[in-house]
């Protein structure tokens, strides 16, 4: 048994009320899965012996089974093996509570290549092989909506006008705006300064009951992720407290902007210098082949970036999402976006991924697609001035049925991601595809009864 650390009891004396432990699994389709412990249990976590069968991580959306995959391999358990950085207090709970954050690997205590967080820690530790350390910092837009739908089932905004509707009450970068929803917003800062959240900037967006909380940067992409997704974890816990529900759904509104999660990512070398620095506003050959490396690959990890059939409602001409590999230097249109700025913090935006992605895998799809780049010494074509979208036809998988075709055929997510995340991936978007076309939508009733 492995001995128990400190960490754990030191954190009990600190709060001597906390009753529970949510132990929390992240999943492959972003559902967070786990167990509740008792506070006398928490050693056992942080000893490897808390159990949960590895199905936990393949389940779809609605938390069902893959069962074209699980029965055939007899639904055996994992080990949870916890990440002591994220052990802190959930302050949104009705009673005191604490929560860990977990990975889940085979009972042999082998890497799980099933789990998101084990994935992503693959393709960064080939990074750091190479002498190349990811920078990783996201950006998150989300919905503060009414609890209550309306009596068709849609959400219902908490801005609008005096007519009832959106007209004016975006408010883009609105202080004002911001100003209605400031006991919410500070309720989530709290939180974050209470959980390590590092937060940058809490920010008003376009559309109407729409904002966006963006992360500081981490030389750590592991680190990064994770609070990327407790990040949302808490956003949702404290807008229940408000009688709010906050929504990363990809475009909840048809006719406006949806919701993405940007990327930025620089990589150092061992004494923390940027290599995409060279000293000029062109930045580096490193770079760039970052870039090419980003832009080949795109179309076979668009799966992974828009894992939803609401996800390629984003993808439209005009809202901001991109439609096509494409990069340029300060230029909002395009996929690949190189931010102006103090050269030393010269970096690349990745533009293309919802806010419904799984953090873990946006960001290593994001890093494989970088270190492919660099690998085969890739160029890119010359960055992209003015509107992308009227210069460029749209290339990428516009649907989910295209997108899983590409992800299933890629060689290079086999490669990189790993062939038994492809498979297992795979089967359970294509679990997801079939439900939906089982299901027929009111505007077919409407449109062809």
């Amino acid at each position: 048994m492995k001995t128990v650390t400190e960490q754990p009891q030191a954190f009990l004396d600190r709060h001597p009320d906390v009753e529970l432990f949510e132990v929390v699994l992240a999943d492959l389709s972003g559902g967070l899965r786990g167990k509740w412990v008792t506070r006398d249990k928490i050693g056992t976590v942080f000893a490897d012996e808390l159990k949960l069968p590895i199905s936990a991580l393949v389940f779809d959306s609605w938390g069902r089974d893959v069962e074209e995959w699980v029965f055939l391999r007899g639904d055996g358990d994992g080990c949870c093996v916890p990440e002591p950085r994220s052990l802190a207090p959930m302050p949104w709970g009705k009673r005191p509570m604490g929560q860990i954050l977990v990975s889940l690997d085979h009972e042999d205590g082998t890497p799980n290549p099933l789990d998101p967080r084990r994935i992503l820690g693959n393709v960064e530790a080939r990074l750091q092989e190479r002498g190349l350390q990811p920078v990783v910092a996201s950006e998150m837009e989300f919905f503060l909506l009414h609890s209550q739908r309306d009596h068709l089932g849609r959400p219902r905004h908490t801005q609008q006008d005096s007519l009832g509707g959106a007209l004016n009450t975006g408010q883009t970068y609105g202080l004002e705006a911001m100003a209605e929803v400031d006991e919410f917003m500070h309720a989530v800062r709290e939180c974050c300064e209470l959980q390590s959240l590092a937060v940058d900037t809490l920010i008003k967006e376009s559309a109407p009951s729409q904002y966006e909380i963006n992360l500081l940067h981490h030389p750590d992409a592991l680190l990064a992720a994770d609070q990327a997704l407790l990040l949302k974890r808490a956003i949702r816990g404290i807008a229940r407290n408000y009688e709010r529900t906050a929504t990363f759904m990809a475009k909840p509104f048809g006719d406006l902007a949806g919701n993405g999660m940007h990327l930025h990512c620089s990589l150092q070398d061992g004494e923390g210098n940027n290599l995409f620095d060279d000293g000029t506003r062109d930045g580096s050959v490193l770079l760039r082949q970052a870039i090419a490396g980003c832009m080949e690959t795109l179309p076979d990890i668009m799966l992974l970036l828009a894992p939803t059939l609401n996800s390629y409602r984003r993808f439209q001409r005009g809202m901001h999402a991109p439609l096509a590999p494409c990069w340029g230097y300060e230029n909002r249109t395009v996929a690949l976006r190189v931010p102006a700025g103090p050269l030393s913090a010269m970096r690349l935006e990745h533009r293309v991924g919802g806010a419904d992605a799984q953090p873990h895998l946006a960001i290593a799809a994001l890093l494989a697609g970088m270190l492919y780049g660099i690998e085969q010494e890739l160029e890119p074509p010359p960055a992209m001035e003015g509107n992308a979208w009227e210069q460029l036809e749209p290339s990428l998988p516009r649907d989910w049925n295209g997108a899983l075709d590409a992800f299933r055929q890629s060689r290079f997510v086999a490669d990189y991601l790993g062939a038994s995340f492809q498979e297992v991936y795979g089967l359970v978007k294509q679990q997801e595809i079939d439900e939906f076309s089982r299901h027929v939508t009111p505007l077919e009733y409407d449109t062809n009864f």
